[in-house]
């Protein structure tokens, strides 16, 4: 039991990943279920439940990267706010929460204006890459969630058989 405890309590950590910038969020999850099951072998968590934790780990790596380039262009964003969202979103990784959120917005903002866009539209394209944005965390967040759930599920379950 003490090697599913700190499973959990690293995905635990993951799952604070989802929202805070510098970790990695559902890999550190994949990580903790895969560490288990080399660990503990066959009965640790099976394979299937790994699979799925990889393709859900794959999804919500896309879905983090896509956000806001989907919520810019909801929004009204040519396709030069929505490279703006992707590279501001980038840049502001390096300055923590506060780049996190205002880099997309910043960027598809920015680059609107460089292709001629009158600032309210370019202020809206913005604005969709924020609310884009926020809604990966919440993605990630469910995601991360359903991992855990998954991983606890399957390893009691068969602790149990």
């Amino acid at each position: 039991m003490l090697g599913f405890s700190l499973a959990l309590v690293v995905m635990l950590v993951a799952l604070i990943g989802t929202i805070v910038p510098a970790l990695p969020g559902t890999p550190i999850a994949l990580a903790a279920a895969v560490a288990h099951r080399l660990y503990f072998g066959n009965t640790g968590v099976n394979n299937t439940v790994l699979v799925v934790l990889v393709l859900l780990t794959l999804l919500s790596l896309v879905f983090d990267f896509l956000a806001s380039v989907v919520g810019a262009k909801k929004f009204g964003a040519t396709w030069r706010g929505a490279l703006g969202a992707v590279l501001g979103g980038i840049i502001g990784m390096f300055f923590s929460l506060p780049g996190l959120i205002l880099g997309p917005f910043v960027g598809a903002v920015l680059f609107e204006l460089l292709g001629r866009q009158e600032f309210r539209k370019a202020a809206q394209a913005g604005t969709g890459a924020v609310l884009g944005l926020l809604l990966g965390v919440i993605g990630k967040v469910s995601i991360c969630v359903l991992m855990i759930g998954l991983f606890a599920t399957n390893v009691i379950f068969r602790s149990v058989n």
